[in-house]
């Protein structure tokens, strides 16, 4: 099995879990970069607690489900936003106002495109969770 983008292939193992009614699922192979992703679900409230298991190898995640992901997943190619051009993507990727986040990568670290509105600061939009 050849993964070629960790992220998506981590996205859709959740959504899918999530569509099983899975209470939980394993995300291998685990980065830092991913559990950033995750901690913002989590500070959301999309996700449970997740913890990281060390395999001997690039590790994994095992991620407790709640069932409050109606879909989420990865935005490819990953384009650059300006501070103020958020609202013109969350019409493209959220399904109404105030239902959903973007995941963004910022110059101070992931977070969703509400923090980054409210800290003044563009970066490069990672995914989608709603």
């Amino acid at each position: 099995m050849v993964v070629r983008d960790n992220l998506a292939n981590a996205l859709s193992t959740i959504m899918n879990n999530e569509m099983r009614g899975k209470k939980e699922c394993v995300i291998y192979p685990a980065s830092k970069f991913i559990a950033r992703v995750l901690r913002v679900m989590q500070k959301y409230g999309y996700i449970g607690e997740f913890e990281y298991i060390d395999d001997g190898r690039a590790g994994k995640f095992r991620i407790q489900l709640l069932g409050r992901i109606n879909k989420c997943g990865v935005i490819k190619p990953r384009f650059p936003v300006k501070k103020d051009e958020f609202v013109e993507w969350e019409k493209k990727f959220l399904p109404s106002r105030d239902i959903g986040i973007l995941i963004v990568s910022t110059p101070k670290g992931v977070m969703s495109h509400i923090e980054a509105k409210e800290a003044g600061i563009g970066g490069v939009l990672v995914a989608y969770v709603y």
